[in-house]
């Protein structure tokens, strides 16, 4: 489908099923119209080769339909020069050089998410969005970091220069103000020569609204709808417009297929995370099904998991069912994981309330231990993303104090939020600048402000230090790179709970975290561990290296006696600074 190059010129083909005639125009013709006619095929297919087209030539199709004379852009046009222009004749062909990058499993990921145009703007002043390229030059940062995951919000061609990305106007073309096609391969190509997999957002649930070419494409439509792409009926409607794409036709669908293993295919993308999933399988929460979109999802996932093993496929459906991440053979929709509304707002709860008495120890302690189903690496978990510091909402240290977003309270309660995101079970992700207390809330006009990972390096510390001990850089906490979770003490009263972490068990892979989620320091405060012997501090929150504004309180090491205690076979008593987090381990 769309324009397809070849030595001998350029073949076109497009669906177009009311259309009376179709022909293509474009530079290499001088938009003629009647130059090149495309030949019907059958089944509302229209094909035609033309000699004289070559890459880089700007294209359109003219239709002639009962409803007028049409000029559409190829819905599968792989380049555009705007969301409102010509299609391009692009390129296929680039050099991927010796590209075998292999995304890591599931349990050893920690996902960065990024929005392309704010992340990181050399030149502030002029207005522009920052491009593929602008996110090379702060690879330095992200690898120091030690994430491995880097996933960007849409960069299908959108409507305007500046936008969040989920308003695709042309899904098989890359934003141009991002630097368009070519760019987003060299792009994926140096995030895995520095060891980074690439997460794509994509957009499935509607299409547009603005900039469209797609609506009413041949003219036809039904009840005030948007023609072939789209539903007629009442399934039309979602909170975004009426452009939720005819998930039972088949040239819809195969369009939708043909999307999501392009980026596979020509973008060596390592995973695709689909924008609320919730509005592709039903009417939106709560509401009635839509079989046709949960049949699709299921195609979709298996057509990667044949075709592309290893590569991750992520739902953004925030309703915490577990047949979204079940096999297909079991009634699932086979995504490899799901976005966690289980753990993220019960955890932004607990840091942002105002006072101590108002958390709850049980609703963390659950967030902690919940999974959909038998693999604790079926969720990703957060405390911020995209959706959760806009909206209404903010970052986490603002939503904490609004007056001091840097200071104490914000510092300590963020990081209390973030230890808990490294040390549950589940995959890891951060939003872009939460490692150096990025403030406000997200705009797509507003870049990060990269003078915080200077004025806050000690943050970027601790969120370094977290990463690595979650990816057991040390070889010393390898529990938290494994499956079992259990909450062995929880005391709401005192704000207090504790939570091993292990793979098989024993020195080297256990892990115990101790967290307080109270303003008050806890000297001498015992808590369970499952073996007798040396518990080594691997972290302490509270260290003042991480902030001037910390406490620093902590004695170290543990030596555990034999003693039934949170229903574990030893315990030891340990102080905590406020809104802190111990992880201890023992030696190998």
């Amino acid at each position: 489908m769309g324009a397809i190059p070849h030595e001998n010129g350029v073949a076109f083909r497009v669906w177009a099923p009311n259309a009376s005639t179709v022909a293509v125009c474009g530079s290499f013709n001088n938009w003629d119209q009647a130059a090149h006619p495309l030949t019907s095929e059958g089944n509302g297919y229209w094909y035609g080769d033309v000699a004289e087209a070559k890459i880089g030539d700007e294209y359109r199709y003219f239709l002639n339909t009962p409803w007028g004379e049409l000029s559409r852009i190829d819905p599968y046009a792989r380049e555009v020069t705007n969301s409102v222009g010509n299609g391009v004749v692009h390129q296929p062909h680039f050099d991927w050089g010796d590209d075998q990058f292999q995304c890591p499993p599931w349990n050893e990921l920690v996902i960065y998410e990024m929005h392309v145009g704010t992340f990181y703007d050399p030149d502030p002043e002029n207005n522009l969005p920052a491009g593929f390229h602008d996110i090379t030059k702060q690879f330095g940062h992200l690898k120091k970091l030690g994430v491995n995951a880097l996933q960007l919000m849409p960069v299908a061609e959108f409507a305007g220069d500046h936008s969040w990305g989920y308003n695709p106007a042309h899904i098989f073309a890359v934003e141009t103000a991002y630097g368009g096609p070519k760019a987003f391969k060299e792009f994926v190509k140096q995030a895995h020569q520095n060891g980074f997999a690439v997460i794509l957002d994509v957009v499935y649930n509607h299409f547009g609204p603005s900039d469209l070419d797609l609506w009413r494409f041949d003219g036809w439509s039904e009840n005030d709808g948007g023609g072939i792409y789209f539903f007629q009926d009442d399934r039309r409607h979602t909170p975004w417009g009426a452009t939720r794409p005819d998930y039972g036709r088949g040239e819809v669908r195969q369009f939708i297929r043909d999307n999501a293993l392009m980026w596979l295919e020509d973008y060596h993308v390592d995973g695709l995370r689909m924008d609320m999933t919730v509005y592709i399988h039903k009417h939106g929460s709560g509401a009635a099904p839509i079989q046709e979109g949960w049949s699709l999802l299921q195609w979709i996932n298996r057509e990667i998991a044949e075709k592309f093993p290893g590569r991750i496929t992520i739902a953004e459906d925030l309703q915490q069912d577990a047949y979204v991440t079940k096999e297909e053979h079991e009634g699932g929709a086979g995504f490899s994981a799901q976005w966690s509304s289980s753990f993220v707002h019960p955890i932004r709860e607990a840091v942002i309330v105002a006072s101590d008495e108002w958390r709850s120890m049980a609703a963390v302690a659950t967030a902690i231990q919940f999974r959909y189903n038998i693999d604790s690496f079926e969720r990703i978990i957060y405390s911020e993303s995209h959706d959760e510091v806009a909206n209404g909402k903010a970052r986490v240290p603002q939503e904490i104090d609004g007056g001091d977003s840097k200071g104490f309270y914000a510092q300590k309660r963020s990081t209390l939020a973030a230890a808990m995101v490294f040390t549950a079970a589940g995959i890891p992700m951060l939003f872009q600048g939460q490692e150096f207390l990025e403030g406000e809330w997200f705009r797509d006009t507003v870049p990060v402000d990269w003078h915080n990972s200077g004025d806050f390096r000690g943050i970027v510390r601790l969120y370094r230090d977290l990463i690595h001990l979650r990816l057991n850089r040390p070889g010393k906490t390898r529990g938290l790179c494994g499956q079992h979770v259990h909450v062995t003490h929880c005391n709401d009263p005192y704000n207090m709970i504790a939570f091993r972490r292990w793979d098989v068990g024993g020195s080297g892979d256990d892990v115990v975290v101790v967290a307080n989620f109270s303003a008050e320091r806890r000297e001498n405060y015992r808590v369970g561990f499952p073996a007798e012997g040396e518990w080594k501090l691997r972290l302490n929150s509270d260290w003042q290296g991480y902030s001037t504004l910390f406490t620093g309180t902590s004695e170290g090491d543990v030596v555990a006696g034999p003693d039934d205690y949170d229903n574990l076979p030893a315990s030891a008593e340990v102080s905590i600074g406020p809104y802190s987090v111990l992880i201890f381990s023992q030696e190998p």
